[in-house]
């Protein structure tokens, strides 16, 4: 009998979310697959729930066939020899995640990545991506009512916000905003954070999830060639959200036209041209997948040039929280309950709380924790139909020579104590530490 295991998550006290609810665990059961659950207290479904649907709860997975997780397993929670599924973090080659990578080609461990089970055009299909916007959008506008009370005595609506985590649902903070967007509509916005310019880099699933938050405000969406313009030309009881797509954000190095394909292909031949538009940002919310070879958007130094007394820029949301990538600012990550730092563009340090020179920041590394049973069911019912074939896989063969779905081969980064062939390219990384 196929066995299948379920990690407790121990990457923080906030990380509540499972890779499958019971719903998906009795069904499992029912075609004959045996689940091994490890117990956990802060877990979104409670143990019983699992055990009353027929899983096993254990602390041991050492005869599992399969284990799955949700962030970064600590290395000594891992079991050589089987396979794993898990948010890895080092297709980037990030550097805190290469020693875990040493770790798994060194005990023969398979690694397979929700990240990378794709579709042929490259899109996920295992995600939480749009939970991560809804959060990070909520957390972001929280911070913004905080900051502008706390640091510039201005009192508005956004202060009746709570974080993301402090509301039951996703459905019970858009009600919530839906309240405050109908008194920023009757009573209008300070005039001294007007026009007030929501800038949403992005346009996939975590930037969807930003959208579903936001249109519970009066939101108009502004081009962002018509930016300078609405300077001149807005209502103070509107809120205004600029998209910014690859077109808008870079260009080529060498002065040819933007080309998409090209872009995705060749990111390194092009740089940022987002500094055009950065003084008519006051709220900058990054959803995009960034490598490091692309461009960086929101440097330092532009940052430096904009801070001051009269300064437009108020709060980025770094959803993406990509630390030292495309937002310099961001230089670490944050918890959900105290999610903001401040970051001082002149000095390039960033200090705890609401208050002190410089641009508020919002970098929240697993935000779809703070919504974890809408997250998990989205989920676990998105990855339900690879698990079956996952488990009847015979590992023994080389990933090529097996009957997995093309999608789950795709996302195999490790196997037989090798890189898989996609992902020779970390064989760099890995040397740098």
């Amino acid at each position: 009998m196929k066995k299948i295991g379920i990690k407790r998550e121990t990457k923080n006290r906030w990380e509540a979310r499972v890779p499958l609810n019971p719903k998906a665990v009795k069904k499992l059961i029912s075609k004959g697959f045996k689940v091994i659950v490890q117990p956990a207290t802060i877990r979104i479904y409670r143990d019983e729930e699992f055990k009353k649907v027929g899983a096993i709860i254990s602390e041991d997975l050492s005869d599992c066939d399969l284990i799955l997780g949700v962030k970064e397993i600590h290395i000594e929670e891992m079991i050589p020899g089987i396979p794993h599924l898990f948010f890895s973090h080092v297709i980037k080659g990030q550097d805190y995640n290469m020693p875990m990578l040493q770790h798994i080609l060194d005990n023969n461990i398979t690694l397979f990545d929700y990240e990378k089970i794709v579709d042929k055009k490259g899109r996920r299909l295992v995600f939480f991506g749009k939970f991560a916007g809804n959060a990070g959008m909520v957390d972001t506008l929280w911070g913004l009512g905080q900051r502008l009370k706390l640091q510039n005595g201005i009192d508005t609506p956004f202060l009746k916000i709570k974080r993301a985590y402090e509301y039951e649902t996703v459905h019970y903070a858009i009600e919530h905003l839906k309240i405050i967007g109908k008194e920023i509509e009757e009573n209008g916005l300070p005039e001294k954070i007007c026009p007030l310019n929501i800038f949403l880099l992005g346009y996939g699933h975590v930037s969807y999830g930003c959208r579903e938050i936001l249109n519970a405000l009066p939101v108009i969406e502004i081009e962002p060639d018509k930016l300078k313009e609405h300077q001149k030309n807005y209502q103070h009881n509107k809120v205004y959200l600029t998209t910014f797509k690859e077109k808008h954000l870079a260009q080529r190095k060498d002065g040819s036209d933007f080309d998409l394909q090209n872009f995705f292909k060749n990111c390194s031949e092009y740089r940022s041209k987002f500094d055009r538009y950065l003084p008519y940002c006051s709220v900058y919310m990054n959803t995009i997948y960034w490598e490091p070879d692309c461009p960086v958007y929101l440097k330092k130094i532009d940052l430096e040039k904009i801070q001051g007394e009269k300064q437009k820029l108020i709060i980025i949301g770094d959803i993406s929280c990509d630390i030292n990538g495309s937002v310099q600012a961001t230089v670490k990550s944050t918890y959900p309950d105290d999610p903001i730092y401040i970051y001082d563009a002149k000095t390039g340090e960033a200090t705890d709380g609401l208050v002190g020179e410089g641009f508020a920041d919002m970098v929240v590394d697993n935000l779809p924790c703070e919504f974890s049973k809408e997250a998990s069911d989205y989920f676990s019912k998105t990855l339900e139909p690879f698990i079956e074939k996952m488990l009847l896989c015979d590992c023994g063969k080389t990933i090529e020579e097996s009957d997995l779905p093309d999608e789950i081969k795709g996302a195999c980064i490790t196997h037989q104590g090798k890189l898989q062939p996609d992902f020779k390219y970390l064989e760099e990384f890995l040397k740098l530490n």
